[in-house]
């Protein structure tokens, strides 16, 4: 029941729905009180945030910090698993199976499976629970399409009970003991993921995947123009900032942010 509360409790602490939640407020002492002055000072500072966190240099400068804590792995030293953290997903048996990895979780497993094949004889980890009323997995989704992929079944260790980080860090802590491993994960979410593997005596080499920040020119529409794109990387960005925040105030007693 409380992994539920705070997965609703930190959506609405997103930027867009809290954004949307002022506004309306805003639109309530407008049409229904007399505080005239302070509906409109509400709305204007809404929709000024969400205009603002939707440009790609603010965004982008948001992200950035955090994707470039570590460097893109390159085979620095032998390792024995590359584990690869869960993220979003679905399953349709129809789809072609990396059509079911969403958001996040395609870069996570093809960087993984990259560094497999850099490391001969390594096995693959794939971490993550069932969504509410998913049959399959995340680390098994995830699975399927390392299979698909020409990975074989025989080096992919499948890890389907964490609910979250922490848990994952616990379940692979418990798997491979202390056998060197890379810890796959989006470069965003990858500094607080290594603080939970680290809590759990583990010494993971970082590997980051799915970088979003771009420093590549770009033309000037798309830099000057708002769009969702940008507000997803926004979003990143105030997510892990506030799941470091709950990291740092709850230690071990409390894995995740209320998200």
């Amino acid at each position: 029941m409380f992994f539920i509360l705070k997965k609703i409790v930190g959506g609405l602490l997103m930027p867009l729905p809290l954004l949307l939640l002022l506004m309306a407020v805003a639109l309530y002492l407008l049409t229904f009180t007399q505080r005239q002055k302070m509906g409109k000072v509400i709305f204007l500072l809404a929709w000024l945030f969400l205009a603002l966190l939707s440009l790609q240099p603010v965004a982008d400068r948001l992200l950035r910090p955090l994707e470039s804590t570590y460097a893109t792995y390159s085979g620095q030293r032998p390792i024995d698993y590359v584990v690869v953290l869960g993220g979003g997903y679905t399953y349709n048996a129809a789809w072609a199976p990396s059509s079911n990895l969403i958001n996040n979780s395609l870069p996570r497993v093809t960087e993984g499976i990259r560094i497999y094949l850099l490391n001969p004889g390594s096995k693959l980890i794939f971490t993550g629970a069932a969504a509410q009323s998913n049959p399959v997995s995340s680390a098994e989704t995830a699975g399927k399409v390392a299979e698909s992929l020409g990975v074989p079944a025989t080096d992919i260790i499948i890890l389907d009970q964490p609910k979250d980080t922490s848990q994952e860090a616990q379940q692979v802590a418990m798997r491979i003991g202390h056998h060197p491993f890379a810890l796959v994960t989006s470069a965003n979410h990858l500094p607080r993921a290594m603080v939970f593997f680290q809590r759990e005596g583990l010494s993971p080499l970082p590997a980051p995947a799915n970088q979003m920040a771009i420093d590549s020119p770009l033309n000037p529409w798309e830099r000057l123009v708002p769009q969702s794109l940008y507000l997803s990387h926004s979003e990143r960005a105030w997510y892990e900032s506030l799941g470091r925040l709950w990291q740092a105030l709850t230690g071990k007693q409390q894995s995740e942010p209320p998200s």
